[in-house]
């Protein structure tokens, strides 16, 4: 009888360093890699007997990067370390990957990180208390790589179960992106590229593999209780108030990485890409919400955007609390320098609006456009 695969078995790992994670996915993953192939016709005149060759010859000159895609909850949780919660994220490995954080950054004696990803004690200025990722270690070509597994479980009611395992070797996460629907729980959704994808000979030993804060309940962030902080930047002509108002009805926040695999030409043989190298950095994204006339609120800041059309950059910090401020569990994403376009009206029962941003660089080979801060829930 035939052993079939459920995708509700289905289990991910993430394998970064010499530490292996399961991260928890939800239904909608993909992955795949391709083959780039040239076919060789022919186009002759006929002869005499009005015959004329008309075949094809294929040939396969390389296998494209494997692309692979999956969502996730953003799910902050914390441990007790002597009295002290230690704020951590079930997804924290791929955003350290992401962030071109290096895998040995990590000690699981501590379950800490060295560099990238720091535990913020003490409120100040715009950090709050939690574990906060930043972007300093992204400035370079090469980042570290991981490899991510896919088991898919053998149904035991279907004969011997058996378990499939595919492995993406290599591989590097080009973005992730939060969308912030008002009645939904905050999903990230991944999207990477990996040079070889493959059945593994030996599958990895999962039986050790970090799996805290993955059966809590109470880690779940909701994007209802999501506020949004507008501070214009100083001595910015046209626009006047010290911050906006802007209360949400949706909203989104893209990171992405720009990612080439360079792949050898050579004839006769099927040629494999090389190792990862990296391009631009992007943050980019948007929100919407009801056009609202009150004062400092979202009818004052189209005004000012439209009386600031001498600004060749306009800069906004802009502040998502993801799942409330003063909450937990929550996150934050503090963009320092954000530019905004003209918003657009959209014309329902309730006339609303919807600006785009990017976040930018207070300089152009800095790394600061964004920080995110997870707050994580009861200690797990």
């Amino acid at each position: 009888m035939a052993n079939l695969h459920l995708s509700r078995e289905v289990k991910v790992y993430l394998s970064f360093g010499s530490t292996i994670w399961e991260v928890p996915v939800l239904n909608g993953f993909s992955f795949s890699q391709a083959s780039n192939t040239t076919d060789v016709t022919l186009a002759e005149f006929s002869d005499a007997s009005n015959v004329s060759r008309r075949g094809k010859r294929t040939f396969t000159d390389s296998v494209a990067p494997a692309e692979f895609s999956f969502s996730t909850y953003a799910r902050p949780y914390t441990v007790d370390n002597a009295g002290v919660d230690v704020h951590h994220a079930v997804e924290e490995a791929l955003w350290a990957m992401f962030a071109g954080i290096e895998a040995t950054d990590y000690t699981s004696a501590t379950a800490g990180w060295a560099d990238g990803i720091t535990q913020i004690t003490t409120a100040t200025g715009d950090d709050i208390v939690g574990a906060k990722i930043d972007f300093n270690s992204s400035n370079k070509l090469v980042f570290p790589t991981g490899t991510i597994y896919f088991k898919f479980t053998g149904n035991a009611g279907q004969g011997t179960p058996e378990d499939l395992w595919y492995e993406l070797g290599t591989a590097v996460l080009t973005e992730a992106s939060m969308d912030f629907d008002i009645e939904g729980i905050t999903t990230i959704n991944w999207s990477g590229q990996a040079q070889t994808l493959a059945e593994p000979t030996t599958p990895p030993d999962v039986t050790g593999a970090i799996l805290t804060g993955i059966p809590s309940t109470s880690n779940f962030v909701r994007n209802r209780l999501t506020q949004l902080s507008i501070t214009p930047a100083a001595g910015q002509a046209g626009i006047s108030a010290a911050s906006y108002s802007v209360v949400l009805t949706g909203g989104s926040v893209a990171l992405t990485n720009e990612v080439s695999f360079v792949t050898p030409e050579t004839l006769g043989i099927v040629n494999k890409p090389l190792a990862p190298v990296m391009g631009a950095r992007s943050i980019s994204g948007s929100f919407t919400c009801y056009l609202d006339s009150s004062a400092d609120s979202s009818g004052d800041l189209i005004e000012d955007l439209l009386l600031a059309n001498t600004l060749v950059t306009n800069s906004f910090k802009l502040i998502f609390d993801v799942g409330g401020t003063g909450t937990s569990p929550a996150i934050r994403i503090n963009m320092p320098q954000a530019m905004l376009e003209l918003p657009s009206h959209s014309v329902e029962d309730v006339i609303s609006v919807e600006a785009n941003f990017m976040a930018l660089p207070s300089d152009i080979s800095d790394t600061d456009e964004v920080t995110i801060t997870y707050v994580g829930a009861t200690s797990q």
